[in-house]
């Protein structure tokens, strides 16, 4: 249970953050050569502590005082019609398990939760392919954020196998005869039951061809690499329906993210208009009809604006000469300087769309969409480059903004603080259970999201990026010629069903392949 809100206290935790915010500011302009030498070595360090400035400022004082149009909040926060689809998964015949498995299928996924769970459906679709016994799958370490969660720390793993029971055999770990193909051992040597030569987005054939062969000499193959290892063309119906089946059914969370989950999603929810926001308590009367009618609703943000999206783009994001020579030096050590963009300026990857939207940029989008500062707001984001200081323009936009260091207890965070997949796990889950969702940069949480949410018709917003890179560009734009374009380029981005087109993932866009008309 939350702790009633100290207002005194809070002023003087504030006064001590600014002193000691001071100091460190000051620090090395008073010793600049105690601090020399790190910030050589760590430029980055020292350019993030100096937020730029507001880049949009004209379009930024209008919005901070925005009044929403009644009729576009109705619109905004209208639930998405019946577009006349339906989850269509299950096949006609009542499906069976073989008499008997061709051997032991492992796989080792890579990447971040949601480039996880596409990896985990994809092993289930494989081992159906092969008439194979499927191992839990081991998820690797991330080396960005060093979270070593399992399966079974994040999934249920008993619901998945449950789900799953009738298409493919599934076993929580090896027998005992195969006890020693593990992680270990495949990365001490070259050893002939592990398959590492998977080429990306491969055909079922490929697996019979080269997978099979392997597993039935030895009983067992091991696949690594494994994400993006299977093809999104050119599969049995009864497959790809299998990959959906995985990906909406068969994985759910464990309970301790679920609980997390929903007492997040009740707080922000909460119908007495009482919120802890950002620290501040907040008490909003709300009598107007449109504020009952939309109480209780709220809009996940998934702010994708860490330190690798930043230095990946190669964008200019206002922080000037330090920062540009902070994220240069990031990207020399993290991909030795090869990064695409590089080759573009600023201002040709922002016509392109390819630079990912700033906080303040995404809040400026925002509230031409008719958000305004009665919004609750989540903020799905594990870190955001540059910190508070960069955040600071978009909660002054949406002071009801919140995440869920801001909706729960360390006590209540303590079993998912410091471990990067299961924060994601909580978010999507949030982001699930929204009114609305919007991503500020495309991904594989966004992708998933998109999705998993076309799939249940819920409402979904993708930011126009080729549409909003040029427009930011533009110092001279005007308020209301910027909202007229956001609104005209996004009125078919929210959530509107889109078939998939060859090649795009079935992951992101499950119609025709896993829905069929109502």
């Amino acid at each position: 249970m939350r702790q009633p809100y100290n207002y005194n206290h809070q002023v003087h935790q504030s006064q001590r953050s600014a002193f000691a915010a001071l100091f460190l500011v000051l620090l090395p302009i008073f010793f600049p050569n105690l601090f020399a030498p790190l910030g050589r070595a760590s430029p980055s360090l020292f350019s993030e502590w100096n937020a730029p400035k507001p880049r949009h400022l004209s379009l930024l004082e209008v919005a901070l005082h925005w009044k929403t149009p009644i009729k576009q909040l109705f619109d905004l926060w209208s639930p998405l019609p019946n577009q006349g689809w339906k989850p269509c998964i299950d096949s006609a015949d009542t499906p069976s398990l073989p008499e008997r498995s061709q051997g032991y299928i492992q796989v080792f996924l890579d990447g971040g939760l949601n480039q996880q769970r596409m990896g985990i459906c994809d092993a289930v679709a494989v081992a159906k392919i092969l008439n194979a016994t499927l191992v839990i799958p081991h998820l690797e370490v991330n080396p960005v954020w060093q979270d070593s969660s399992s399966f079974t720390d994040i999934f249920d793993v008993d619901h998945f196998i449950n789900v799953l029971r009738d298409e493919v055999s599934i076993v929580k770990e090896l027998p005992t005869e195969y006890s020693w193909s593990s992680r270990e051992y495949y990365a001490t040597g070259i050893r002939a039951t592990r398959i590492k030569t998977a080429p990306v987005h491969a055909s079922a054939d490929w697996y019979l061809e080269n997978v099979l062969p392997v597993m039935q000499s030895y009983g067992i193959a091991a696949i690594s690499p494994f994400s993006h290892r299977l093809a999104f063309d050119k599969l049995p119906v009864e497959i790809q329906h299998l990959r959906c089946k995985v990906n909406f059914e068969a994985l759910a969370f464990v309970p301790r993210i679920i609980l997390i989950g929903e007492t997040l999603v009740n707080r922000l929810r909460d119908p007495s208009g009482k919120l802890q926001a950002s620290g501040t308590a907040v008490l909003r009367e709300r009598t107007d009809d449109t504020e009952k009618g939309r109480a209780g609703k709220f809009v996940v943000l998934h702010l994708r604006f860490d330190k690798d999206m930043a230095a990946h783009s190669a964008c200019d994001f206002g922080g000037g000469k330090a920062e540009k020579l902070a994220l240069a030096k990031y990207r020399q050590v993290l991909w030795q300087g090869r990064v695409l963009n590089s080759q573009f300026t600023d201002h040709e990857l922002r016509n392109q769309g390819r630079c990912p939207l700033t906080p303040e940029e995404i809040g400026l989008l925002l509230t031409a969409l008719g958000f305004n500062n009665n919004t609750h707001l989540y903020l799905a984001s594990h870190k955001v480059y540059g910190g508070e200081a960069r955040i600071s323009t978009l909660r002054a936009m949406f002071p009801l903004m919140e995440d869920k260091k801001s909706l729960a207890s360390a006590i209540e965070l303590a079993e998912v603080e410091g471990k990067a997949s299961l924060m994601a796990a909580v978010d999507y889950y949030v982001s699930l259970k929204s009114d609305i969702f919007i991503s500020a940069s495309p991904g594989n949480m966004h992708n998933a999201l998109l999705g998993h949410r076309a799939y249940l018709n819920l409402k979904t917003i993708r930011p126009n990026m080729l549409l909003l890179g040029p427009l930011f560009l533009n110092k001279t734009i005007e308020w209301s010629e910027f909202q007229h374009a956001v609104i005209n380029g996004h009125k078919n981005r929210q959530g509107q069903m889109r078939l998939r087109k060859e090649k795009q993932s079935i992951y992101t866009y499950p119609a025709p392949d896993c829905m069929c008309r109502a």
